[in-house]
């Protein structure tokens, strides 16, 4: 009995194998169908990847192409520009050279003219100094002899002036002092200002007027005039105080006062010539000029 049940379980089993060898035929089948696909997808990927790369390698040669022409050609235009600026410098250097040795020659064109006009003047100018050598002295000569006529005359009027002053006289003045010597016309005027013992200032035709007038360090307010007999009449101020009259005075006589703030010494007023309301005269005042 056992025997007879055995073959139904052997069936059994080489069914299950059989079922289980194909499944996994299929599922090795799906698996190399899958690996197939991914391989193919991966040959293409490959394909574009190395196309992309071929793409980018030509662009890259080509653009590698393209600046090596350009830095080729900008190579070439330095090298031209500076082959032609070499030559530049040398024109100018050249033209340069010609203008320098040009300008130096009109220099010396023009330093030769400038000696021959300064030795030309220099030349005139010696014969100028000459001539004016030979005038000066002939100057000197007469002027040699001027001199000598000037000192004849100076020595004439010296004795002139001396025998004027000899005939000088003095005067007792108005306040009662003896005077210094008195000068009567302008020649004797001049003797007094030459002998330098006061300081003289001469006046001409002083006129009767309303306010007084100045006259150096005092002044005068002329009152009356009388021709006829010589006589006038006047007021002197001094130091701004009050007038003192010099009443009913003649031609030639000194009038005498003082300048408190200016001399210890009298002052002098002579009127030499009277006419109508006006005098003529001087002013003698000392020489030192100290306060008294």
């Amino acid at each position: 009995m056992s025997d007879i049940d055995n073959p139904p379980s052997s069936g059994s089993g080489f069914r299950l194998s059989t079922a289980v060898l194909f499944g996994a035929v299929i599922a090795l089948l799906a698996a190399t169908v899958y690996l197939f696909v991914q391989v193919d997808r991966l040959q293409t990927d490959v394909a574009n990847l190395e196309k992309t790369l071929q793409k980018d390698l030509t662009t890259l040669r080509e653009s590698s192409s393209v600046t090596t022409a350009t830095n080729r050609r900008n190579l070439e235009t330095m090298k031209d520009e500076l082959e032609a600026a070499k030559r530049q410098a040398a024109m100018a250097v050249g033209q340069a050279k010609t203008e320098l040795l040009r300008r130096a020659e009109v220099l010396n064109a023009q330093l030769a003219e400038e000696q021959k006009r300064q030795s030309a003047q220099v030349a005139s100018q010696i014969s100028e100094v000459k001539e004016a050598t030979s005038e000066a002295t002939a100057k000197i000569g007469e002027v040699k002899t001027d001199v000598g006529g000037v000192k004849t005359d100076l020595s004439a009027t010296k004795v002139e002036l001396d025998k004027t002053i000899a005939e000088l006289k003095h005067v007792r003045g108005d306040m009662g002092e003896m005077s210094g010597l008195i000068a009567t016309n302008g020649k004797e005027l001049t003797a007094l200002i030459a002998r330098g013992d006061r300081n003289y200032l001469k006046f001409d035709h002083l006129k009767k007027t309303k306010a007084p007038q100045k006259l150096g360090d005092i002044a005068i307010l002329l009152k009356r005039t009388d021709p006829g007999k010589g006589r006038y009449s006047l007021d002197v101020i001094a130091d701004d105080k009050k007038p003192v009259e010099k009443k009913d005075k003649g031609v030639n006589e000194p009038l005498q006062f003082y300048v408190f703030s200016k001399s210890n010494q009298a002052y002098e007023l002579v009127v030499n010539q009277v006419g109508k309301d006006e005098i003529s005269g001087y002013l003698a005042a000392p020489k030192v000029q100290t306060a008294r």
